[in-house]
């Protein structure tokens, strides 16, 4: 099964989505809550040039947020990134 990280917090929506289609699906993340560990939402920013929550990674891919993950789900790409 894939390695999958997201990057959230308790107050975002659109982090509960995300994680609701994960679980849904059946899979295992690690979850980063950036209110506990704001020098993680400091160097996630850095790195993805993304301001913005949440912040998923699938095998050290960066996917982008729930609009991006949600996309790749109906095209059935997420599926097989999960696989690989």
């Amino acid at each position: 099964m894939a390695n999958v990280v997201i990057y959230s917090a308790d107050w975002c929506p659109f982090c509960v989505r995300a994680k609701r289609l994960l679980e849904q699906k059946g899979v295992k993340y690690k979850e980063v809550n950036v209110d506990q560990h704001p020098g993680e939402r400091q160097r996630i920013m850095t790195q993805t040039g993304m301001r913005t929550i949440p912040q998923i990674f699938i095998n050290d891919e960066f996917i982008g947020g729930y609009t991006d993950l949600a996309a790749i789900d109906r095209t059935g790409e997420l599926d097989k990134k999960l696989k690989a």
